[in-house]
């Protein structure tokens, strides 16, 4: 007789959702799915969906990580729509407890998790066990946080630092980001290091050079850069890869992370070796005095699959519980 699952894990990013399940003590979802979250009025919908085909279940526990700052009952992702109360879902479904953290920070928790094989190095040399350890990713939006060692083990920071402010290197960079500062009254690094931000800065390169930009989405931006087919979307790639060395580089240095710097997110995994052999490393060195510093941190690409949803389940240990929010019936 096949074990009930007691734990349900839900990743919630800006397009997709993912939801699994965790027999008692496991560490690893199960029979998990994905939806596309424009497709859903909100949560409970899609929550609903997909338990009525589940195996057997009985959950008692739910974690759920998002896509947004977890400072009060009521979330609202940062790139989409939907808000949900904590507490009405907690009651809804009839949980006895329900926790609910932001999605880097499940993401950040995941690490410990993963195994060597489902990790690429990309330069570096060996990480200090006992170093920081960096983390970011873009996909929808950009996401950054990192882990510390306590006596207790690996300790995950919650923040959002991929709204910090970017400065441009020369005069096209200038031009390029003077268009983000007059729409938006700021240039943060989610502004370029994530989808949405590839489809505005395609387009904004295009008016630039005087040409009309299409309506391409972001795989399509990326697909004709490896391809080199497209001009404006070389150079967003170009831009990309390279900024996404400074921002991971610059949180290096704020964290100190010896222990290395880890990529997730659903844009750089899917770049392969045009992300290896393209300006990141160089741009991540390049710190002046700290380059020596620099070039000794290893950075590694996941390139596992949901590595949130794992994060979000081993948020449930009661080591974790000052981390977000937790409601409970």
């Amino acid at each position: 007789m096949s074990a009930v699952y007691t734990t349900l894990a839900i990743d919630i990013g800006g397009t997709n959702i993912r939801l699994g399940l965790l027999t008692a003590n496991s560490l690893r979802p199960n029979y998990i799915k994905t939806f596309k979250i424009n497709e859903f009025a909100g949560l409970a919908e899609v929550i609903e969906l997909f338990l009525s085909s589940a195996p057997p279940h009985q959950i008692t526990q739910a974690a759920i990580d998002v896509a947004t700052p977890v400072t009060q009952d009521t979330i609202k992702l940062t790139n989409h729509t939907w808000t949900f109360s904590i507490r009405g879902i907690c009651q809804h479904f009839g949980f006895e407890r329900l926790k609910v953290i932001n999605d880097f920070t499940a993401m950040a928790l995941s690490i410990p998790l993963l195994e060597p094989s489902e990790l690429k190095q990309v330069g570096g040399g060996t990480a200090d066990p006992d170093g920081a350890i960096a983390l970011l990713g873009a996909g929808t939006g950009l996401g950054v946080s990192g882990l510390i060692r306590s006596a207790a083990g690996w300790y995950p920071l919650s923040g959002e630092g991929g709204h910090v402010t970017l400065g441009a290197r020369n005069a096209r960079e200038l031009a390029i980001f003077a268009a983000f500062w007059d729409k938006y009254g700021h240039m943060s690094a989610e502004r370029l290091l994530s989808g949405t931000g590839l489809e505005e800065f395609y387009q904004v390169i295009c008016h630039l050079d005087g040409k009309t930009p299409e309506p391409l989405q972001p795989a399509a931006i990326s697909g004709r850069a490896i391809a080199q087919t497209c001009p404006a979307c070389m150079e967003t790639m170009t831009l990309f890869c390279e900024w996404f060395g400074i921002v991971a580089a610059n949180l290096t240095l704020s964290l100190g992370a010896t222990g290395g710097v880890y990529i997730g997110g659903g844009i750089v995994p899917n770049l392969g070796d045009y992300f290896i052999q393209s300006g990141f490393r160089a741009a991540f060195e390049t710190k002046g005095r700290f380059t020596r510093y620099m070039q000794q941190v290893p950075v590694y690409i996941m390139d596992a699959d949901n590595p949130a949803l794992r994060g979000a389940a081993a948020a449930l240990n009661q080591r974790f519980d000052k981390i977000g929010l937790s409601c409970t019936s």
